[in-house]
């Protein structure tokens, strides 16, 4: 009986670790929003500076904001999985 109660505190015990490796996905979310602001700032800065148009610097931000923040977010959710390195 011991062994199983041992064996059973093993098991939750090594959940618990699994689990707080992981980042849930409202972490995720936060830190995808939190770093595609930085990365439009500098497109957006990048952008007008070789086009000299401040409306077309945003436009270009503007898309590159929405299309890199869902790249990211499976970009990490995917490396989320990967039990490589942790």
């Amino acid at each position: 009986m011991n062994r199983v109660l041992q064996a059973d505190s093993s098991l939750e015990k090594e959940k618990l670790e699994l689990h707080s490796t992981q980042e849930n996905i409202k972490r995720s979310i936060a830190k995808t929003i939190s770093w595609r602001i930085v990365g439009t700032i500098d497109t957006v800065i990048i952008s007008y500076l070789i086009t000299g148009t401040l409306a077309l610097a945003a436009a270009i931000g503007g898309v590159e904001l929405i299309t890199k923040m869902v790249l990211y977010f499976f970009h990490e959710r995917t490396w989320n999985n990967i039990k490589w390195g942790k």
